[in-house]
């Protein structure tokens, strides 16, 4: 029997053991299926190098629609190594628009290679694309960064990761006065470096100092070249004039030490607050976010800065006392915490009205988040801390010295003045949920009637040290300050003792005595506190047993007149410990002094006037880094360094 070869029976085709042409539903027809919506995604480079702590280098994340699909997508970097970030790590994704993402390698990221993948979801469906990133190590053992004022927030002042410059080629022979890099003011701020960073170009290290005359600079900090220079003054806008008080004189522009983020934006930010006058009169300070890079403005810079807060006391209005920013200068340095910027002010000398200003401002908005007035009801109560910087521990509490000014000795159950006045106190703050409130405090038994004679401890600055162990093994959370009355207040940072009319047993430790007054700031290495008090020499009081030991071991031989000295010390680790200061009276002097034993290293004077450099800075404190000192002067900053 014959078949049809078109027309098989339907047995015929069960039985067979392989498709035959014919069988299956439909006959010659085939089955039809429907494509599902999908999308593919790419990155511009297969790999990426990158310098740590070096700039950014960017690379384009794309995604291509298949078969129709038009869902969204949200893509996440994971897989960098520490110390390394993506901007943006998330991001959403559409078919056909790439995103930059720049990605930067911090300079305490490790040299090697690393996976990163960018992977893409919408719904069930996900996607990956990777790139091989490559870290080069940063550019010399010692080239590190200095974002802050004194180092970290701490402010130590220890700069441990100095490798070229020891007590053996710190002399006069061999160290020197290498330029002096002109400005268009006075150089009241600390300068601050960033290291291997890409500004002009070129990667360097890089140099940024500020002006009283409204001038950011951005300079090579090896040769002195001039990278970008900026002004901040607003059309029609000069700077401030000093009002009668020489404390900051003879313009007012930028005055506290910036602080550095080379993470923010693309490039990186420098924050800096201005004063300025427009051409109406009136005043104005104004908070900066510039690129580290250009010195462009940011995102949201300038932020006009304004404040009011509850309470009756000096230029009070409707049960608000309100910021009046004529009456202020920004003096102590800038604190960058978690991502927020904290700002505290001061008077005019001791003119009126004003009170005591701690504020806080998003760093990516430059939006006011939180403020607290430290004198609410009553007056003065300023921060001046002879420029040094608000202190942060690990926990997130701020740390200051509070200058003369109203008190409120009737306390609550918790010890606390019922009126909110805190002059002349050691402060902390704490900033838990955003907002910025007094969590505890110390005033010496007798500090009305030191603000009643200007004998205040807020001349001083304040400086946290790290974790000690006591002889029974206990740990110990402690901060030093002191101010005009010559004694040494240590507070225990989680009790700080708060007040008692009769005397000051509460404090973790009081030195009485021990030094002159202080209108400068300590230093600490090898488990030593360095101060410089007014007509006095440098002093070491080592620490035994989680406390200062009185009297110091080591003091030198020269003596700093009014307002002394702040110490800054360089090291390499533990060992090779140098003590740099600025001696300011008459023409300014550079000093050097070996931290063991405090027998001088160096001096400016020693060479004759080679090393000469001018007037000195009332506040000024040097600053080491990368085998430079640098110091900031009434028309520029002083670049020391090993003479070629």
């Amino acid at each position: 029997m014959r078949f049809d070869r078109r027309l098989r029976p339907a047995w015929f085709c069960i039985l067979s053991l392989v498709p035959l042409a014919g069988c299956g539903s439909g006959g010659n027809e085939t089955t039809k299926k429907t494509a599902t919506p999908d999308f593919s995604l790419a990155v511009s480079a297969a790999d990426l190098s990158l310098t740590a702590g070096g700039g950014a280098q960017s690379v384009s994340v794309s995604a291509t629609a298949l078969n129709g699909f038009s869902g969204a997508i949200v893509v996440k970097a994971t897989g960098l190594p520490s110390g390394a970030s993506a901007s943006p790590a998330s991001f959403s994704l559409t078919p056909g628009t790439p995103q930059t993402v720049a990605l930067k390698a911090a300079s305490s990221t490790s040299s090697g290679t690393s996976t990163v993948q960018f992977t893409g979801t919408s719904g069930t469906l996900t996607h990956s694309a990777s790139l091989a990133l490559k870290v080069a190590g940063a550019a010399g053992a010692s080239a590190i960064d200095v974002t802050t004022y004194h180092y970290d927030n701490a402010r130590s002042g220890l700069n441990p990761n100095e490798t070229q410059l020891t007590p053996q080629n710190v002399n006069s022979k061999q160290f020197g006065l290498l330029r002096v890099i002109s400005a268009d003011g006075v150089v009241d701020a600390q300068p601050l470096v960033l290291s291997n960073f890409t500004a002009g170009g070129n990667a360097r290290n890089v140099l940024y100092f500020v002006t009283e005359h409204e001038s950011v600079y951005a300079v090579d900090a090896g040769s002195g070249a001039l990278i970008w220079h900026v002004s901040v003054l607003g059309s029609g806008e000069t700077p401030s004039g000093d009002f009668g008080c020489g404390q900051i004189s003879p313009e007012i522009g930028i005055t506290s030490t910036p602080v550095i983020d080379r993470t923010a934006g693309p490039n990186g930010a420098i924050f800096v607050v201005a004063m300025s006058r427009d051409s109406s009169g009136a005043y104005h300070q104004r908070l900066h976010a510039l690129d580290a890079s250009t010195g462009a403005e940011m995102a949201h810079s300038p932020a006009e800065i304004q404040a009011s807060y509850p309470g009756t006391g000096a230029n009070s209005s409707n049960g608000n006392v309100v910021f009046d920013p004529a009456q202020y200068a920004e003096r102590a340095g800038l604190l960058l915490l978690n991502g927020t910027l904290y700002l505290s002010w001061t008077s005019h000398c001791d003119a009126g009205p004003y009170t005591g200003w701690l504020m806080a401002y998003n760093e990516a908005s430059l939006a006011q988040t939180s403020v607290l007035n430290l004198t609410p009801n009553g007056v003065d109560g300023s921060i001046w801390m002879a420029g040094d910087g608000l202190a942060a521990d690990p926990g997130g509490n701020i740390f200051f010295l509070d200058a003369n000014g109203s008190f409120g000795a009737t306390l609550d159950a918790q010890g606390f003045p019922t009126n909110g006045n805190y002059g002349n106190g050691f402060i902390k703050v704490s900033t838990a949920g955003g907002k910025l409130a007094v969590a505890d405090y110390f005033e010496m038994h007798n500090t009305i009637s030191e603000s009643d004679n200007d004998e205040d401890l807020g001349s001083g600055g304040v400086m946290l040290l790290p974790d000690l162990r006591d002889g029974s093994g206990a740990v110990h959370h402690l901060a030093v300050g002191a101010g005009k009355d010559g004694n040494i207040y240590v507070v225990n940072r989680d009790n700080m003792g708060k007040f008692n009319p009769e005397n000051d047993n509460a404090i973790y430790q009081e030195v009485n005595g021990a030094i002159g007054g202080v209108w400068s700031k300590p230093a600490f290495f090898n488990n030593t506190v360095y101060y410089a008090a007014v007509n006095d020499a440098l002093k070491a009081f080592p620490i035994s047993n989680a406390k200062l030991v009185n009297p110091p071991n080591h003091r030198s031989t020269t003596s700093f007149p009014y307002p002394g000295a702040t110490p800054t010390i360089s090291a390499n680790g533990t060992s090779n410990g140098i003590v740099w200061l600025v001696e300011n009276a008459g023409p300014a002097v550079l000093h050097a002094f070996d931290a063991g034993d405090l027998h001088e290293l160096y001096n400016s004077n020693q060479a004759g006037s080679r090393d000469l450099f001018g007037k000195g800075n009332k506040f000024i404190a040097p600053q080491v880094a990368n085998g430079m000192v640098y110091v900031g002067t009434p028309n520029g900053v002083a670049v020391f360094g090993r003479m070629p």
